[in-house]
């Protein structure tokens, strides 16, 4: 049986009633409380035609009906209305997950601090997307006339939101229809992908004359920056100043600001393509460490992350008993990772404990 329009407003008014009494419910319930302008003889007559289709059952003689499953299913795809959080809503739950987050960059960075302890060397750890970061998915949560929120999902699992505030009013169809555009040309993209020129042609082709397209864009071009920038964390960089090698200050300064310092961190991660890699010297790419070597260990950081830890120090180390308590801790943090995936969020911590 094809539902009629009445009967959809008839089915969605009893399954709502009874989501909030979890009682039967009757037609008369349904005349009193839904704006449906309908008699209860009518209501009563098209409840049985849909508890006949499957859509209803009715629990016991004489009382009234409750949701079937099929009766559900017509629900949750057509006839439920979509529920739009409210800013307080969305900034509770971002607080709990950046929570979440912090708890999981502390592993990271309590992994660093224990590495430049066992080894009295300057130690990093950085983790990092093991594939390019895209944009899977854009929703616009239209909030009133003047504000929505934009929320973006991507590869790596992060999940985005932003409250845009508008000059002009916009309405729900407009958002609709934006977000089913950036859908179908902005997913699987990656920061480098949403070129200007995407950019312009996706306004032209909707007729933005608000910037929403820019806007948004720009939105999601920040956060994927972000994430696919590696995440860093350094510790015991004072651990140099101990090794006669590096005495002299203004060499132990050029090294310690090399570590310190975001692009510096990420020529490291050049120095790891297996499980552990040595590197010793004048074999290092970047300037500051061809008097050094690096000694690093990747793990498997979950959610197709990657991640590497590492020590930096003289050549004269022992290179042997460094690698043991490496692979050892990067073992550690592998399993740890799979039993608990991370979704970890960017900032770079230094300490010279």
């Amino acid at each position: 049986m094809e539902l009629t329009e009445r009967k959809k407003r008839i089915l969605r008014a009893i399954i709502d009633e009874y989501v909030a009494t979890a009682e039967p419910v009757g037609s008369k319930v349904i005349m009193q409380k839904s704006d449906l302008g309908l008699s209860s003889a009518t209501i009563r007559n098209e409840m049985a035609e849909l508890e006949e289709a499957g859509y209803l059952e009715q629990p016991h003689t004489s009382a009234g009906r409750i949701p079937s499953a099929k009766g559900y299913r017509v629900y949750v795809n057509e006839l439920m209305n979509r529920q739009r959080l409210s800013v307080e809503e969305t900034e509770e739950i971002n607080q709990a997950l950046h929570a979440k987050m912090r708890q999981l960059d502390r592993v990271i960075s309590d992994a660093g601090k224990l590495t430049s302890r066992l080894t009295s060397l300057p130690a990093y750890a950085v983790t990092t997307a093991a594939v390019k970061v895209t944009a899977t998915r854009f929703d616009l949560i239209y909030l009133d006339p003047t504000s929505f929120i934009t929320v973006v999902m991507l590869s790596c699992g992060t999940v985005k939101n932003r409250l845009i505030h508008l000059t002009s009013e916009i309405q729900q169809s407009d958002l609709t229809r934006l977000a089913a555009v950036l859908n179908a040309g902005f997913t699987g993209k990656t920061a480098e992908e949403l070129t200007p020129r995407l950019i312009r042609s996706t306004e032209q082709a909707l007729g933005d004359n608000d910037g929403l397209v820019p806007m948004i864009a720009g939105f999601a071009i920040e956060i994927l920056s972000e994430a696919s920038t590696p995440e860093t964390f350094v510790a015991g960089t004072s651990h140099l100043l101990k090794h006669p090698e590096f005495r002299d200050a203004d060499k132990a300064g050029k090294l310690m600001n090399f570590l310190s310092e975001g692009p510096g961190l990420n020529q490291l991660l050049s120095a790891a393509d297996g499980d552990l890699k040595i590197t010793i010297g004048p074999e290092n790419l970047a300037e500051e460490l061809k008097d050094s070597s690096v000694v690093v260990a990747s793990y498997d950081a979950g959610d197709n992350m990657r991640g590497l830890i590492g020590v930096v120090g003289p050549t004269r180390m022992d290179y042997s008993n460094v690698a043991a308590k490496l692979s050892y801790i990067a073992s550690g943090l592998s399993r740890m990772f799979a039993a608990e995936p991370p979704a970890l969020g960017g900032h770079t911590e230094q300490d010279d404990e």
